[in-house]
């Protein structure tokens, strides 16, 4: 990835009309990044005529169309000379030359079947301490966060440790959500998992893997990094693991597996908005994503992902992101980052053994959108890793796939239920917790 020079700010339409307006406050020392290339929303009804309207007036690179994962669709979108339109969602890459840019924005104005044109950026893994490997077998920890010591005081640590949980058999984080209590599994529910692969030979996962396709120009879908193995663990893990703990929420799912982040955790909106046109092209119930950038105090939600998840909602997806980790409690809470402060994606804030607050886990800072709508286990979670094996890892990122598994299951007990429905009876079913709505939202999700 590289950095296209300074873009022209996002253009956007509001219900009225209006343009939103960027402020220039950074996050602490967080910087935005961009890759060069534009994110174009254009009307489902005429995208034909949202493309011309930039070729006759932009110059845009020839356009190729993708639908679902076609060969070849990774290396189409790591083309400079090539403008990638994703016909499910109706949304596309557009490869602009810099002195062009301001053609662009003035276009996107003018013509109505555009309805949003923002610079692509640079997306990340959401994961906050470096994994803990367990090669062979499960030697249970009860209060591992030794790698925490580093960051906080002891006296800090004796008060957030909280009781031990017993894990010889099931992760804290499955006891904490009540899933290790639930009859139900998943069975029969297509749920996407978009991160950096998965390790297709792993022996837990080789029984839940229904699909897999790589969105990373020059990557097979095979996990190089970790995060995205772990995920699918939490997800789907099943029930029974030969030499661990349970750790997957619904171990029936039928998962598909998107690679969107490469080996090092990083990716571009491109990327992400590729795989969740492919996961609604699958019959997705629900989209997993532990990935995601840090916003500016005041900034408001990306327009393109906010109108690409109500299109996914339509079509029956619920949205799961995880909330970001830019936060250092108590000193410094940064807001909810992107996607995931899109009103229509389930943002989802972390929580410690004590069921507090996770102190990197991301707030409600911002306005519409920017809001923590649940939160869910996220320090030393254990699941699957690359190779067979097993680790333990913690970040918003480990929060969400559990969020994602709740949702499989009521999905299954309610097949017939709208994603919207879904969404809201995940809330509704949460336990309450003491913290404010700002850091847990409606609490501690709950399997049914």
């Amino acid at each position: 990835m590289t950095n296209g020079p300074g873009p022209v700010g996002p253009v956007g339409k509001g219900p009225n009309g209006e343009r939103p307006q960027r402020p220039g406050m950074p996050l602490g020392a967080q910087t935005t990044e961009y890759t060069g290339p534009y994110v174009v929303l254009l009307d489902q009804r005429e995208p034909d005529r949202g493309m011309e309207a930039l070729r006759s007036s932009v110059g845009i690179a020839s356009v190729e169309r993708v639908r679902g994962a076609e060969p070849g669709a990774a290396e189409r979108l790591g083309r400079p000379d090539v403008s990638v339109v994703f016909d499910e969602l109706g949304v596309a890459v557009v490869d602009v030359q810099p002195d062009q840019r301001h053609a662009l924005v003035t276009t996107a104005e003018a013509e109505p079947t555009i309805i949003a044109t923002e610079p692509e950026r640079v997306v990340y893994a959401s994961v906050i301490t470096e994994p803990q490997r367990t090669l062979t077998g499960f030697s249970p920890t009860y209060r591992s966060d030794d790698d925490e010591v580093t960051r906080h005081t002891r006296a800090e640590l004796a008060t957030s440790l909280g009781p031990a949980w017993d894990e010889r058999n099931t992760t804290w984080g499955l006891q904490g959500i009540r899933a290790n209590w639930s009859h139900l599994t998943g069975s029969g529910v297509k749920v996407a998992v978009l991160d950096t692969g998965v390790d297709t030979d792993h022996p837990d996962l080789t029984g839940c893997v229904e699909a897999t396709a790589s969105f990373v120009a020059g990557a097979s879908v095979e996990d190089g990094h970790g995060h995205g193995t772990h995920c699918v663990g939490t997800v789907a893990g099943p029930a029974k693991p030969a030499a661990a703990p349970r750790y997957g929420v619904a171990g029936e799912a039928r998962v598909l597996v998107g690679k969107v982040l490469s080996d090092q955790g990083v990716g571009s909106d491109g990327e992400i908005l590729a795989g969740m046109a492919w996961a609604v092209s699958q019959g997705a119930r629900v989209i997993s994503m532990s990935l995601g950038a840090p916003v500016e105090p005041g900034e408001l939600f990306p327009q393109t992902y906010e109108n690409v998840a109500r299109r996914a909602l339509r079509r029956g997806t619920v949205i799961v992101a995880a909330a970001g980790n830019e936060s250092r409690r108590p000193g410094f809470v940064a807001p909810v980052g992107r996607p995931a402060n899109c009103p229509s994606i389930l943002a989802v804030a972390a929580l410690g053994k004590d069921l507090g607050t996770a102190f990197f886990s991301c707030d409600a800072i911002n306005g519409e959108g920017g809001e923590v709508n649940i939160a869910a286990p996220g320090v030393d979670i254990f699941s699957a890793a690359p190779d067979g094996t097993y680790q333990t890892m913690s970040g918003t990122s480990m929060a969400a796939p559990h969020a994602s598994g709740v949702v499989t299951l009521l999905a299954q007990a309610h097949p017939d239920a709208s994603a919207a429905d879904l969404s809201a009876r995940l809330r509704s079913g949460a336990h309450p917790l003491a913290q404010p709505a700002a850091d847990v939202g409606s609490g501690l999700l709950q399997a049914p």
